[in-house]
């Protein structure tokens, strides 16, 4: 069986109850989808984003203190991964130019229907799946490897390559100077084996 993906967290900032209330209730038949958070002003907006990492936000242009758009310019700043969905009481044409800027596909204007949120809510979670993953830096990536390749046993060239790599890391695991030194072993590199054994009583002082 595939593992079900994870659901999109979801946050609401709207200035108005009934608005954050019936949002709320019509994203509950949405599949795939949790509400995290739900915000009352733009500040507040952009301190649950930091706290509750959301994968789509839904917010209001109108908000006190830091409107939706300059809330989800923030929010861009601290993931560049999160979507949003723009709500307005009107349509405005500058608006809607300045939402495009930031990336945002969809504009809602109150009272939305709960069709129109769901196509909304449907399509970002679409885009988000299509999403690359975020690039791994080096030492990430290299522990990464390490680790899955301990865990099934791969011993190959590449295996041997990785272990090389990372045990250079900044403090190497023992795990990983351990089966390189089998591997060694193995193979009769003395000579590695020797130099492995040489950081190995570094490490222990």
């Amino acid at each position: 069986m595939q593992p079900q993906p994870r659901k999109k967290r979801v946050l609401i900032a709207d200035t108005t109850q009934e608005t954050r209330r019936n949002t709320r209730v019509m994203l509950s038949s949405v599949k795939g989808v949790e509400v995290v958070a739900i915000a009352l002003d733009g500040t507040q907006a952009i301190e649950m984003a930091r706290l509750h990492k959301p994968d789509i936000v839904l917010l209001d242009i109108n908000m006190s203190k830091v409107d939706g758009l300059a809330a989800y310019g923030q929010i861009l700043k601290e993931n560049p991964r999160t979507a949003c969905i723009l709500v307005s009481a009107e349509h405005h044409p500058e608006t809607l130019e300045a939402a495009k800027t930031l990336g945002i596909q969809h504009f809602l204007i109150k009272p939305f229907t709960e069709h129109e949120l769901d196509h909304a809510m449907y399509d970002v979670i679409q885009r988000l799946d299509q999403m690359p993953a975020p690039e791994e830096n080096r030492e990430t990536r290299l522990r990464r490897l390490a680790e899955e390749y301990i865990r099934i046993q791969r011993t190959d060239d590449e295996a041997v390559k990785v272990l090389e790599e990372a045990i250079q890391l900044p403090k190497p695991e023992l795990r990983w100077m351990q089966t390189l030194a089998m591997i060694y072993v193995v193979r009769q590199k003395w000579g590695k084996l020797k130099a492995l054994a040489e950081q190995l009583e570094k490490i222990k002082k």
